[in-house]
């Protein structure tokens, strides 16, 4: 898939008198990336009030209430701005969102930006926009305001710092992949395993005279300054985003799990683009051109490796993905352009059909909610995490309606997870609802019951077994029911009442009810 002419196509008989092969020239400056990131962050927002709040923004404007230098699943970057965006525009989702489809509009500025650097020309940079505007990271993550979308920018500006470092050998550009994992790790921990995989990239593929370097280490010391408030809070609190971390690795969340991490590398960007980002991954690791830019190869090596060993989500490693795709983007357009050209083109046209187009069905919400095929959660969990949670918080309300007046005054929620809390924080108010308390994640920092909470509306367990050991008796009311067919977390759950502590809840809120995942 090279060009004709180039290096790859000739027979490399090692010389030592003759200079290594220098990168290629970057490419022209074209419009055609700046329009497809427009189109993908208009297209975004016109679909960002479609279907509802995710659980995770639900989460999130309530972290925005109890605002810190940290939590325990997060930074405090995304709960700020969840906090801005709502009190400019209390509710409308159009706003929380409008952030997390320009930072994908971004994205793909930079996927393009990347395979300029080397050597793409108008039309490959045109297709690795493309590429990145159709991807499953990129769609998913600029429809929901969320800490992907911003680990997704993050790490695509550090590894175009990275390749533009390694292609001039000026080493201030260290700097700004230390700014983007700083501001990064403000958000998630996540940037410093980028770093650990550059700096593994580095020591394995050179050039190793960066590592002492004064602008790599200063880029250190940027990197280390911005993550502090958010690392300082970890070690006082002892480090609870190791026991997250450990959930996900016992498959308690969404997208984890090493089999579906392995799996989810395949589809991420899509499947389409798998023999395309493979066909960078080798010229990356073939080209002599190339030798330079192997670290980044060997990044992506080492952080999938850590994913899949660790049992972290599959998404992680995706915004590497996205670099190799960019140089796949160059091989590919350069083994269109010769020999038969209409075929090749019209290949590579005829492939895009069956993959792109349905990509775009099963991660955006451009079908009615309340007909929503089963296949479309089975595929995409977070589909049905935006849909039904008014009706969740009217199925509450209906319980909460039905307790005797005496019962129904002092009565308290408890939910099983951040989700269901802030549902019931955001739609309860209107409903006369009490006020939702959760031991889930950072939820159980928020506040416990009150002490004379001794009737307690209880969702989100699907059995009363582990309730039984807070309190006497526990009692099927009702159940949750969304309105919709949708296989969510929620919808057809039950809705217990309990009565009667059997312990104060200061003795069970941090031991027992606490949990995270």
């Amino acid at each position: 898939m090279s060009e004709p002419g180039t290096a790859i196509d000739r027979p490399h008989r090692p010389d030592q008198s003759s200079p290594p092969a220098r990168p290629p020239e970057p490419g022209p400056r074209t419009r055609g990336p700046w329009l497809v990131a427009a189109a993908t962050s208009v297209t975004l927002l016109l679909l960002a009030s479609r279907y509802g709040y995710h659980r995770d923004e639900l989460y999130f404007l309530l972290a925005g209430r109890h605002l810190d230098w940290g939590y325990v699943d997060q930074g405090p970057l995304v709960p700020a701005l969840a906090r801005l965006l709502d009190t400019i525009a209390p509710g409308n989702l159009v706003v929380l969102r409008t952030p997390s489809a320009l930072l994908a509009g971004g994205a793909v500025l930079l996927v393009a930006a990347i395979a300029r650097e080397w050597g793409a020309g108008r039309g490959g940079q045109t297709f690795a926009a493309v590429l990145a505007a159709l991807s499953g990271i990129v769609l998913a993550g600029g429809h929901l305001l969320s800490t992907t979308t911003v680990d997704l920018l993050v790490w695509l500006a550090a590894a175009w710092c990275a390749v533009r470092l390694l292609r001039t050998g000026d080493s201030r550009w260290a700097l700004g992949i230390g700014l983007a994992l700083g501001v990064g790790m403000f958000s998630k921990v996540l940037p410093a395993l980028l770093a650990v995989g550059l700096i593994a990239g580095v020591l394995i593929a050179g050039p190793r005279r960066l590592l002492p370097d004064r602008w790599v280490l200063a880029a250190a010391g940027i990197a280390a300054l911005l993550a502090a408030p958010n690392l300082i809070w970890q070690a006082v609190h002892g480090f609870p985003q190791l026991g997250v971390a450990a959930s996900i690795a016992d498959g308690d969340s969404s997208y984890s799990g090493r089999l579906d991490a392995l799996i989810l590398q395949f589809v991420i960007i899509s499947p389409y683009a798998v023999p395309i980002w493979i066909a960078g991954l080798v010229a990356l690791l073939r080209r002599p051109a190339w030798r330079a830019y192997r670290a980044v190869v060997w990044a992506w090596l080492v952080v999938v490796g850590i994913v899949l060993i660790a049992g972290g989500k599959g998404y992680y490693d995706a915004p590497l993905l996205l670099v190799l795709t960019a140089a796949g983007a160059v091989v590919t357009v350069a083994w269109a352009s010769r020999g038969s050209v209409r075929l090749r083109r019209g290949l590579l046209a005829l492939g895009a059909v069956p993959f792109l187009l349905p990509t775009v069905v099963l991660l955006l919400p451009v079908l009615p909610a309340d007909r929503l095929p089963g296949f479309v959660v089975d595929v995409n969990y977070d589909a049905g995490e935006t849909i039904g949670w008014p009706a969740f918080a009217d199925s509450v309300a209906a319980v909460h309606r039905g307790l005797p007046p005496e019962e129904r005054s002092r009565a308290v929620i408890l939910t099983g997870n951040y989700g269901e809390a802030g549902a019931v924080a955001r739609y309860g108010p209107a409903r006369g609802l009490p006020r939702a308390y959760s031991g889930h994640n950072s939820m159980v920092d928020f506040g416990r019951p009150p002490a004379n909470a001794d009737v307690v509306i209880v969702v989100g367990w699907e059995r009363p077994d582990p309730l039984n050991a807070w309190f006497n008796e526990c009692t099927l009311a009702g159940r949750v029911d969304q309105r919709v067919e949708v296989d969510n977390d929620e919808n057809g759950g039950p809705i217990y009442v309990c009565r009667g502590l059997r312990r104060p809840w200061a003795q069970i809120w941090d031991t027992e009810v606490r949990h995270t995942g």
